[in-house]
């Protein structure tokens, strides 16, 4: 089976590397992208994805706000955030909002590709910085360590 993937994030950059990581993996497909939280909505539903990479911080509306969206969809896609910031209250955030997940940028591919799969499969997945108190609070057994 062939998990549909939708990537949300504002830099151009980010996205065609996600692409290409995602990309050369033969049980996933990336179906769509958007450059912010406002335009991932119809994007995924037109394509129905089964997990949406989301950025925390783009223009026109966040990722914690688009997550709360695309949640409140009919048969909604998993959502894993993806985010350069090691802010806990982001953490506590995504998670509140409903996301599956939530990864650092500096997550090594083949933990990505893993943590995908994770939370298609319907595990949460969290790869916390090195630090901060949610830790404890949020652990998701299964999910890559966080690398630097």
């Amino acid at each position: 089976m062939t998990l549909r993937v939708v990537i949300a994030d504002d830099e151009d950059l980010i996205r065609a590397g996600l692409r290409i990581i995602l990309g050369s993996e033969p049980d996933l497909e990336v179906v769509g992208e958007a450059a912010d939280g406002a335009a991932v909505l119809p994007v995924v539903r037109r394509e129905r994805p089964d997990v949406v990479l989301m950025d925390v911080r783009m223009p026109a509306l966040d990722g914690i706000r688009a997550t709360e969206r695309l949640l409140a969809l009919d048969d909604p896609p998993k959502v894993l955030v993806v985010t350069t910031f090691e802010n806990d209250d982001y953490v506590y955030d995504a998670l509140r909002a409903g996301a599956s997940g939530f990864l650092l940028k500096r997550t090594k591919p083949d933990d990505l590709v893993q943590a995908v799969r994770l939370v298609a499969a319907g595990t949460p997945c969290c790869s916390p910085p090195r630090s901060g108190p949610w830790r404890a609070a949020a652990p998701r057994p299964g999910c890559p360590a966080s690398t630097g």
